[in-house]
């Protein structure tokens, strides 16, 4: 490989960090800009999906932290929350080490279209649910319920297997069982999703092989883009934000069943 050759290369797997790491941040999906890349540039499929995880990690955990301000009054809901995100993706890391790659093709963009229909009503759906709970006179749970649970630790195992668009299901489930903004909403997600990439990037480390030229440069850039994603994000208005959400996994639909 030339220098040249190196050169291009390097550069285009660290601008794919940067824009995953904002990606992620603001929506999610920011592996089916990575991980195409690194296919682009010949890396066996599974070597891609460990190397990219482990290099979106240090991203994930900048965003949250951009996100900081969000996360106030929420650190029960997102304790609890995170027990269920650790187990799904501890599951979904061994499963990706133990099945065929093409096992969740099928039904990973049927779970996006879904996802994004309830963003796009949530805020209707939101107020039913809201309305239901006061006739009934019952409170809004802190952090969800068991089907909040199971939702969470599936989306879990999902990303730990491949991870896209793990954000789009995430903040479709916490905007519809919580009332709060989805700016708050997103701030916990970025949590959720960083803490199931940093368990499934910890077996893979242990049990798998790192192109760790591939995953330092994803790092470095994810970190940067995770931080100009917060800075974005959050000034984005709760109308724009969920079109972005839209916008993003009509994207990764596509890119999935191309």
């Amino acid at each position: 490989m030339t220098v040249a050759h190196e050169l291009v290369e390097y550069s285009a797997i660290f601008g794919a960090g940067i824009a995953a790491g904002i990606m992620n941040t603001v929506v999610g999906s920011g592996t089916l800009l990575t991980f195409p890349t690194l296919l682009a540039f010949g890396y066996p499929p599974v070597l891609a999906n460990v190397s990219n995880t482990v290099g979106l990690v240090p991203g994930s955990f900048s965003g949250a932290y951009g996100y900081r301000a969000e996360l106030a009054g929420q650190r029960r809901r997102a304790v609890i929350l995170s027990v269920f995100s650790v187990l799904g993706g501890t599951l979904g890391a061994i499963l990706l080490l133990n099945l065929p790659g093409s096992a969740f093709n099928d039904i990973v963009p049927v779970l996006i279209a879904l996802a994004l229909v309830l963003v796009v009503i949530q805020p209707k759906v939101g107020r039913w649910a809201a309305k239901l709970r006061e006739e009934r006179g019952t409170a809004e749970r802190e952090a969800g319920g068991p089907l909040l649970w199971a939702g969470v630790f599936a989306t879990g195992v999902y990303g730990g297997y491949f991870g896209a668009a793990q954000g789009v299901l995430l903040i479709a489930m916490l905007g519809i069982a919580f009332t709060d903004s989805l700016q708050r909403v997103n701030a916990v997600k970025n949590i959720l999703a960083g803490l199931v990439n940093g368990v499934a990037a910890v077996l893979f480390i242990a049990l798998s092989h790192v192109s760790w030229t591939a995953a330092g440069l994803i790092a470095l850039g994810s970190v940067l883009g995770g931080q100009i994603g917060a800075r974005v994000g959050r000034r984005l208005p709760p109308t724009a934000l969920r079109a972005v959400i839209v916008c993003v996994g009509i994207a990764a639909i596509v890119k999935l069943l191309a």
